[in-house]
């Protein structure tokens, strides 16, 4: 009963997480909230290391679809990020902390639903496995020194405390974590770690993502309850970003690559790691890490949305090749 709840949790975030949002809100306008920063590191370890134990890090070794790794990565760090800097001075001119959120959103690609959703496209599923440890791994190491670079002279940033906070929500969860998997399947076989274990960690992390979303809302109720128009200007500039990397992505993989590795292309640089992006806004920004937290909420209801409806129309996106005929 317990996995079949979670699983229909892991399957409804688009419910889930603004059910989540309302709850902490709530919670945060009716009761002080700042006991609940005790469970901020234990959720995090909840929320990251479940998704690193199905982290398939050996794939990187194989070979094949180098140019739609290439496309993805210049798309992620090349682009995007810059785009998402732009917005944030546009719209958070004097919200520098709501600016890093949207930064931060931007930095830290792909994620267990970059596969997934490649998987219900019927996209190329090797190459979105490939894009998803590539852009965790880069996306993990160059976030301190964009954000030092972009945000240095808006916000406090400790770039060696941030480094820290990202080796201990990434890194050491993803040691970890390939040690949990391989000890599963020289315990259970790969079949049986497919097809018992595996199933049942990103459930899992889910619990730590709701737990994490219902936290940073309550931290940020009172603020919001004061000005709502907080919550509904974080809507503009993310629906822009979103709607762009669509744009760019959807443009690059029609000229430049098949339909497999273009849906590939595609959730491997729209879907971002907000969990992690999440963590290390409220982990490494203390009190002031509540406002980037704030846009990163806002992030994963469109973000899980976009994703949805643009499955519905990959095949007019995308039309499979007709076969030809004698």
């Amino acid at each position: 009963m317990f996995w079949k709840i979670m699983r229909s949790l892991n399957k409804n975030l688009i419910v889930a997480i603004p059910v989540l949002m309302v709850m902490g809100f709530l919670f945060g306008v009716f009761f002080e909230a700042k006991s609940l920063k005790a469970a901020i590191m234990p959720l995090t370890f909840l929320m990251v290391y479940p998704m690193m134990v199905n982290l398939k890090i050996k794939k990187v070794l194989e070979g094949g679809d180098g140019k739609s790794q290439l496309l993805a990565q210049l798309i992620n760090f090349g682009i995007i990020p810059f785009l998402a800097y732009g917005l944030g001075k546009v719209f958070f001119a004097d919200q520098p902390y709501m600016a890093l959120g949207l930064l931060l959103a931007s930095l830290v690609p792909t994620s267990g639903m970059t596969i997934s959703w490649t998987g219900f496209a019927r996209g190329n599923l090797a190459a979105a496995v490939k894009m998803t440890v590539v852009g965790l791994t880069l996306g993990s190491v160059a976030t301190p020194f964009y954000v030092q670079f972009l945000m240095g002279a808006s916000v406090d940033i400790n770039i060696v405390n941030v480094m820290k906070q990202i080796a201990l929500i990434v890194f050491a969860p993803m040691v970890l974590g390939f040690v949990t998997q391989q000890t599963l399947i020289r315990r259970h076989g790969q079949k049986g770690f497919q097809e018992v274990w595996a199933p049942r960690f990103p459930p899992l992390s889910t619990i730590g993502v709701l737990g994490i979303v219902f936290v940073a809302m309550a931290l940020k109720a009172r603020a919001i309850a004061a000005e709502p128009q907080l919550l509904v200007s974080t809507f503009i500039p993310l629906l822009i970003l979103y709607g762009a990397n669509f744009a760019l992505s959807t443009l690059v993989g029609k000229k430049l690559l098949p339909r497999g590795d273009a849906i590939a292309l595609v959730y491997g640089t729209v879907m971002r790691n907000l969990s992690i992006a999440l963590a290390v806004a409220i982990n490494a920004f203390g009190e002031a890490g509540s406002d980037a937290a704030l846009v990163l909420c806002v992030a994963y209801i469109i973000q899980v949305q976009s994703a949805a409806w643009y499955v519905k129309f990959t095949d007019k996106i995308f039309p499979e090749a007709l076969p030809t005929t004698n």
